[in-house]
């Protein structure tokens, strides 16, 4: 029990973030199918921004598509890998466990489509028209991939950040 509590004492940052990832998730998957017939295209700022309702047999953005085993089996084991190192990183560190969250709510919510439908619920359309239209991708995509590149330049700065306070401690005089 006390592993528990002190697994959740590291993890509750990133699990509630993660189900407000899941709660917005699905609840805007809910109303795209309940009010926005599919393949209608609904302008929010021109031809450049709005809705459309798709249905992904594959992964973020459209990538390989009927491969649903595969996506679930690699959704489960980033999240539990993600729920496992959550406990090893120090209290300190909350950005990285929110950027966790993002990444864990972003896969669970696809996951939750994937399982329950055999697909993925999209909607959100990016575009430059004429020019080049974004894959439709949904708030979990949006998650994981936010969750995913703001992770990697956090990491980036971390290392930088102390490789400089590394050097800056080795060049100090010694104090004998």
């Amino acid at each position: 029990m006390n592993s528990i509590r002190t697994w959740f004492a590291h993890a509750w940052l990133t699990l509630l973030v993660a189900g407000i990832v899941i709660a917005l998730d699905q609840w805007s998957k809910a109303i795209v199918r309940a009010t926005l017939p599919k393949f209608d295209f609904v302008p929010v700022l021109g031809n450049f921004f709005g809705w459309q309702h798709v249905d992904n047999f594959g992964a973020s953005f459209g990538l390989f598509q009927d491969a649903r085993l595969v996506l679930t089996i690699v959704a489960i084991s980033v999240t539990a890998a993600i729920l496992v190192y959550v406990r090893y990183i120090p209290r300190d560190h909350v950005a990285m466990r929110i950027l966790l969250g993002l990444m864990v709510g972003g896969a669970v919510g696809n996951l939750i489509d994937r399982v329950a439908r055999g697909y993925v619920t999209d909607f959100i359309v990016l575009r430059i028209p004429n020019v080049y239209a974004w894959p439709n991708f949904n708030v979990a995509d949006m998650a994981v991939v936010t969750g995913t590149i703001l992770l990697a330049i956090y990491i980036i700065w971390e290392d930088v950040h102390s490789s400089r306070a590394a050097k800056a401690q080795a060049h100090l005089p010694d104090n004998e």
